[in-house]
């Protein structure tokens, strides 16, 4: 069973139920695990990635969001670390979200969607870079909940002079670690 609250920094007795407002993303609540394939014109190949993905609240009407993800050799173990970030997703009325995330590559984005039927879809509402960060102009996520128990997540990207397009796919599970 999972602890749907940021630990070890709840320092209270118990789990808090979830805020009212997180009622559509609920089902989120948890770790996730997976792998998934990559893709952009600027790079050489095409890749496999392991990712992790876990969402938490502490009572209040939003989630803390944490990524990582590694580059994989096909079926084996993970190679190297690709990407990680973090953030917190603010729900708002009616199913609207507010996503704050950030990225150790000197990336933060801010992005606006909706939660309908067990689907979050993302767009950017701005970025900000630090000075030698790529260039990052916008990027779509939507993270879908499967009635199999799977969370499939996309990733569109527009990026280094590219338009917005198909960048990441993955299929997870929640719990059970990279071999998922």
């Amino acid at each position: 069973m999972f602890d749907p609250a940021p630990a070890p920094s709840y320092p209270y007795a118990g789990t808090p139920e979830p805020h009212p407002l997180l009622t559509p993303v609920v089902g989120l609540l948890g770790s996730w695990h997976g792998r998934g394939r990559g893709e952009y014109p600027t790079l050489d190949s095409d890749f496999t990635y392991a990712q992790e993905v876990c969402f938490s609240h502490d009572g209040r009407p939003f989630l803390r969001y944490e990524a990582r993800a590694w580059i994989t050799d096909g079926e084996d173990g993970p190679v190297r670390p690709a990407a990680r970030e973090s953030g917190w997703w603010r729900i708002q009325p009616e199913g609207r979200v507010e996503a704050l995330i950030t990225q150790p590559t000197g990336i933060a984005e801010v992005m606006v969607g909706q939660v309908v039927d067990g689907t979050v879809e993302l767009a950017t509402h701005s970025v900000g870079l630090t000075p030698t960060a790529k260039q990052v102009d916008a990027t779509g996520r939507t993270y879908t909940l499967g009635d199999d128990g799977t969370l499939t997540f996309t990733h569109d990207l527009a990026a280094v002079g590219q338009p917005l397009q198909h960048h990441l796919s993955a299929r997870l599970r929640r719990g059970g670690g990279l071999r998922a």
